[in-house]
């Protein structure tokens, strides 16, 4: 019997030990995180108007604002001040530079053939996304939306390069991107290769910003509590309960159980 009752109150130490070392919110959870850049491309600009205007965020959060017009770059909120003086602005700044050119002249293209087919129509604009997103070290993916005029029409998944017309009107464009070899390796190389550098960069630098997922260690440092300690607190009283109340019972049926063997003699 008392090795029965050692065993048991081990069992129970082991238990809230336990308890104790699980964390309430995991310390080494991947995270993931995005690049996006978001051109609007215009075929002529009015006067004090840019024809292509980029915006640049990290996680959802704006971090730029480019003017391909004056080839003026802006930076934005925490992130951008801490990283405009870096090696991997300036190559952003040249890449937003040629690529916006490049963009125009697929619009300039677009808008001559619009023009065969329904002349007198207002020029189209052209807008394009680029993204690209990782988790830890990992690549997840890198992608192209092109919108004509407003409207979705294609989209280019990197990773696998395939095409994915969204707009019936827009399947004649995507065959000649898709035979553009020296466009598809453009797109290919900027989303995978120069957006996942430039993430990894700029990652570096960021720090704790409006609206990003607290981890636990991030809770820790702010409450100056940890949390498991709180959520012990709340869960000693019932685990103490709980072992006494076991204790009580294992001591009561030992008890009849004696009584009982007494009386059998």
């Amino acid at each position: 019997m008392t090795d029965f009752l050692m065993g048991f109150l081990s069992g129970w130490s082991v238990i809230a030990i336990w308890i104790y070392d699980q964390p309430l919110f995991p310390s080494h959870l991947p995270s993931t995180h995005s690049l996006c850049l978001d051109f609007t491309v215009k075929p002529q600009s009015r006067p004090g108007e840019s024809w292509c205007e980029v915006q640049g965020s990290v996680d959802k959060t704006a971090f730029l604002q480019y003017d391909c017009e004056s080839n003026k770059i802006k930076p934005l909120g925490h992130l951008g001040k801490e990283v405009n003086a870096t090696k991997t602005w300036t190559q952003l700044t040249e890449m937003l530079r040629e690529l916006g050119q490049e963009l125009r002249t697929i619009l300039l293209d677009i808008n001559l053939e619009k023009n065969k087919r329904w002349p007198g129509v207002s020029p189209l604009t052209l807008q394009a996304k680029m993204s690209c997103q990782l988790e830890g070290n990992n690549d997840l993916g890198s992608f192209w939306n092109f919108s004509i005029d407003g409207q979705p029409s294609l989209y280019l998944n990197v990773m696998h390069m395939e095409w994915t017309v969204i707009n019936p009107r827009a399947r004649g464009i995507k065959e000649k991107w898709g035979n553009d070899k020296e466009l598809t390796e453009r797109l290919r190389k900027v989303s995978m290769g120069d957006c996942n550098h430039w993430l990894t960069g700029f990652l570096k630098y960021q720090k704790e910003m409006p609206g990003r997922e607290l981890s636990y260690h991030d809770i820790t440092q702010q409450s100056g509590k940890d949390p498991n300690s709180i959520f012990l607190f709340f869960t000693l009283p019932l685990l103490c309960y709980l072992y006494f109340l076991s204790l009580f019972l294992i001591i009561i049926t030992c008890f009849i159980s004696s009584v009982f063997f007494l009386l059998a003699f």
